[in-house]
């Protein structure tokens, strides 16, 4: 079977799990005899090419003369978007409006010859005139490719797989990892509700990365039941050195002979925006530092509420205690867990989470939400609910102090972790694959 498969991001150049799940799933797929052609607005030509052959939108020639793209001609139609916004984020309240076929900018008249379009690949304030572009190149690439099945990535790429839906008569496939509703709460943008739902009913069948997940597409976006899959995502093994098992933090020996305690580290690691919890995280450190205060925190990350965060760490006098270290990729995501006795998932909406698979990979015991799609499958983790600070402290603090159960989790966890395979996923995306093909 042959696959053609539209993203947004892939390794090494990723802003969050997106790009690292992609990355997997064409690993898995691989593994099954499946063969995908994977498309992104921009790729950098250091990406992996043997795992799947790679298209960069930026590089196909459009015929904007062509009939098949008439239809954008009519109603082209951007929205201005903060330069903040990434596919997990909510969208803010700075949405603006412009209409391109308005300001004559975007006229087919005006188009005289083939021509190739520019993408950042990024998130930026261009982003859905990105998209729209990203669809059009989706009909190119689907007229030029022989394949069986589309598979579009969340949202920004659902419209280029309802594109190369309508040229290629071939089923469509949309993954669903995160949702409007994940991203602001019930702050729901409506223009990006609107494109979700309409790739969810374009869509031959939908993927969820979690029951959690499924259960808001069918209850929030009207869609059948027997439409929408779980298929739980993975994780790769490390690609740095072999991981040792890390061990409880010991007493050091001062200068002056005087024994004073390691200092422990917990750690947060995802994006500081609403979706990811991050206030509760400061929450249950000022709790934590009561009782012990040679705890250190590192909060590692950026996001649209990263100065409110450091506001509230300077307001608790917890500065001290705190390190931002920013937003970390590929080998500095392993050094820092390596480096950590805890890691916390705080999420308040969190479609899966593959971070603390990550960090359980490396031997850290994690503590996670209740509201997250990883805490269906994860046995050895510790579950509290977002908000209840106190639990989450408890959790954090039973894991710093008592060897015994840290040991046990860590233990148990790798072990757990390691049978979380990409090859294993893929099957039941062959599978999907497979309903969508008949169904047609």
């Amino acid at each position: 079977m042959r696959v053609l498969m539209f993203g947004w991001e892939f390794p090494p150049h990723i802003t969050g799990g997106l790009g690292t799940a992609c990355y997997g799933m064409c690993r898995g797929l691989l593994a099954q005899g499946v063969e995908v052609i994977f498309t992104a607005p921009k790729l950098y030509g250091d990406e992996d090419q043997g795992v799947a052959r790679m298209v960069s939108a930026d590089q196909v020639e459009v015929d904007l003369r062509h009939p098949m793209y008439e239809s954008w001609w009519k109603n082209l139609t951007y929205i201005q978007i903060g330069a903040n916004l990434i596919p997990y984020v909510g969208l803010d309240d700075y949405f603006s409006l412009h209409n391109r076929s308005e300001s004559g900018s975007w006229q087919s008249g005006e188009v005289s010859a083939k021509r190739k379009f520019t993408f950042s690949g990024q998130y930026k304030q261009n982003l859905m005139e990105e998209v729209e572009r990203y669809a059009m190149v989706a009909s190119t690439v689907a007229s030029q490719q022989q394949f069986d099945v589309i598979h579009a990535h969340d949202w920004l790429t659902y419209m280029a797989g309802i594109a190369a839906k309508r040229v290629s008569g071939k089923p469509l496939v949309i993954h669903v990892h995160a949702t409007e509703f994940d991203r602001t709460g019930e702050n729901v943008n409506t223009r990006v509700f609107d494109i979700e739902r309409r790739g969810m009913l374009a869509a031959d069948r939908i993927i969820t990365v979690s029951n959690y997940t499924r259960d808001i597409v069918i209850h929030r976006y009207g869609i059948p039941a027997e439409k929408v899959h779980t298929v739980y995502n993975a994780v790769e093994p490390s690609a740095g050195e072999p991981v040792a098992p890390a061990q409880p933090a010991v007493a050091t020996r001062a200068k002056r002979g005087k024994a004073v305690p390691k200092r422990k580290i917990v750690t947060f690691l995802g994006r500081v925006t609403y979706q990811k919890g991050p206030e509760y995280f400061v929450e249950a450190a000022r709790l934590i530092l009561q009782r012990d205060p040679s705890v250190h925190f590192v909060m590692a990350g950026s996001g649209d509420m990263f100065n409110r965060i450091v506001e509230r760490v300077a307001a608790l006098q917890l500065g001290s205690h705190f390190h931002f270290a920013g937003f970390l990729k590929g080998p500095e995501v392993d050094r820092m867990f390596r480096m950590s006795d805890v890691y916390v998932m705080p999420s308040v909406s969190e479609p899966f989470g593959i971070s603390p698979l990550e960090a359980m990979r490396s031997n850290v015991p994690v503590v996670i939400s209740k509201q997250s799609g990883v805490s269906e499958i994860l046995e050895h983790a510790l579950k509290i609910d977002f908000w209840d600070v106190d639990a989450m402290a408890d959790a954090i603090y039973g894991l710093l102090h008592y060897p015994p159960l840290s040991a046990m989790f860590r233990r148990y966890g790798a072990e757990e972790v390691n049978r979380l395979k990409w090859e294993n996923a893929a099957k039941h995306l062959l599978q999907v694959y497979e309903m969508a093909v008949r169904d047609r």
